[in-house]
């Protein structure tokens, strides 16, 4: 089956996701939520998955026709049984946001085991799990686009932010991004991903408008600012899209200028 684009009518025709099925895991607040409000206004049917089901009601109520499967995804059996239930109710996967993750700032000597652990198993395994489960929908129907969200310190490391487990992670998603695109290219699933740099989030909270981070960010960013949500829209919608039906294993950075100092 070719894996090439239809022909749009329209350059703007190849970023719609017109009755798409598409599942955006961390959906119940910051960069999910955006992420689901931005597929939804495309045209995909979304699917908001998230632990917190309360939000992904209040969610769902400003996108119509938007399905709600709280799971939480450190959960082998909750992954399980979200793909089960989204390919049961609709038929397939189109399109899969690999957007749930965890993070915070703790220098190595103080972090502890389970911390990296359970940063590991969101942030990649889960990932990795997921896209397993959602795999053999996309290449029954030929097509398929997994959007992995990782981040800019997937590329480079984060201190004098201390994190390593959250770069660890991220870093392995870069290249489990690549691995994956390999083996499923040739199946019409393209995976890609989409690395933020600082934008404001629930593990951002309080960055944008402490003074001291701000002067940071200012000292160390070729835009010396944080990112608005909006400005990853049209990465997000090229990787989603049909727009992107050559674009396999690559990483999108959208960071500010951040990794090109």
């Amino acid at each position: 089956m070719s894996t090439s684009a239809p022909p749009a009518s329209s350059p703007l025709d190849s970023f719609r996701l017109d009755d798409q099925i598409a599942i955006v895991t961390g959906a119940s607040s910051g960069l999910g939520a955006h992420f689901a409000e931005v597929l939804h206004a495309v045209g995909a049917q979304v699917v908001l998955t998230a632990r917190r089901g309360d939000r992904l009601d209040a969610l769902a109520t400003e996108l119509p026709g938007a399905y709600v499967c709280a799971a939480d995804m450190a959960d082998e059996a909750e992954r399980e049984r979200l793909v089960a239930e989204v390919v049961e109710r609709f038929g397939r996967v189109d399109v899969l946001v690999n957007n749930a993750g965890v993070g915070g700032s703790v220098a190595v000597e103080n972090e502890e085991l389970d911390r990296f652990r359970n940063s590991m198993e969101i942030n990649v395994t889960a990932l990795w799990h997921l896209s397993k489960l959602c795999a053999p929908s996309m290449i029954g129907n030929g097509a398929g686009s997994i959007v992995n969200v990782a981040s800019m310190l997937g590329h480079v490391g984060s201190t004098p932010v201390k994190q390593a487990h959250y770069c660890a992670s991220k870093g392995a998603v870069v290249n489990l991004t690549r691995e994956l695109a390999l083996q499923w290219a040739r199946k019409g699933v393209r995976v890609n991903a989409l690395c933020p740099g600082w934008f404001p989030s629930e593990m951002t909270e309080g960055m944008d408008t402490d003074e001291a981070s701000a002067r940071f960010i200012a000292a160390n960013s070729p835009i010396p600012r944080m990112g608005e949500l909006r400005e990853l829209d049209g990465a997000l919608l090229l990787l989603a899209s049909p727009a992107s039906s050559f674009l396999t294993g690559q990483s999108i950075i959208v960071d500010g200028g951040w990794t090109a100092r």
